[in-house]
């Protein structure tokens, strides 16, 4: 893993710890990722990031969104599940671009790189869409899956504040405030697309 990608993931480790909730990262086994590699043209980052911190079980937790990571064992049938759509019949306008990587605990939604323009690190930005409509349409999450975990971190760390109360609209709101200052630090173009916010 590159030191960027690094620091991402140890920041969201870091704060799992902080906030007392468990997770668990390991180590994919290589095969596994060159078989997935091939499989769904996985880009460089995201292969290191499952090499050296497989997400077996993350799932973060806040007051308006609860993102679970795949783990490597599960990204094929991720994706199938997906792709095959309401009553099996595949979505006409799912990418095959995109290689689903999360998935909203809450909504159901997935989040998606969009593997067709890697930067030059190897890394890919990050989208969701809304399961359950006629279409696909993307909104984007993160610039690049790093920035992706960054965002992640950042947002169990404001919603550490919140307590585990249920919440309102009105604390939602409050959440989503408080959260949009530190998204801009980490991610103009993610804020802007109004995901987190």
């Amino acid at each position: 893993m590159d030191s960027d990608l690094a620091e991402a993931v140890d920041s969201l480790r870091g704060i799992f710890e902080k906030r007392k909730i468990p997770c668990t990262f390991a180590k994919a086994p290589t095969e596994l990722v060159e078989t997935l590699k091939k499989q769904l043209r996985l880009p460089p980052r995201f292969r290191s990031f499952l090499l050296g911190a497989n997400p077996v079980k993350v799932e973060t937790v806040t007051p308006v969104e609860r993102v679970r990571l795949i783990p490597a064992e599960e990204l094929a049938k991720a994706q199938q599940l997906v792709v095959q759509g309401e009553g099996g019949k595949p979505p006409s306008d799912w990418k095959a671009s995109w290689i689903v990587i999360g998935e909203s605990s809450l909504l159901g939604d997935p989040y998606f790189l969009d593997v067709s323009k890697p930067d030059p690190e190897g890394d890919c930005m990050v989208f969701t869409a809304m399961s359950g409509q006629d279409r696909w349409v993307p909104t984007l999450a993160a610039s690049s899956f790093a920035q992706f975990l960054r965002i992640l971190s950042i947002a169990m760390e404001t919603a550490g504040g919140f307590g585990d109360a249920i919440m309102d609209d009105e604390d939602e709101d409050s959440f989503r405030e408080a959260l949009a200052p530190k998204v801009k630090v980490i991610d103009t173009a993610a804020l802007r697309a109004g995901h987190w916010t």
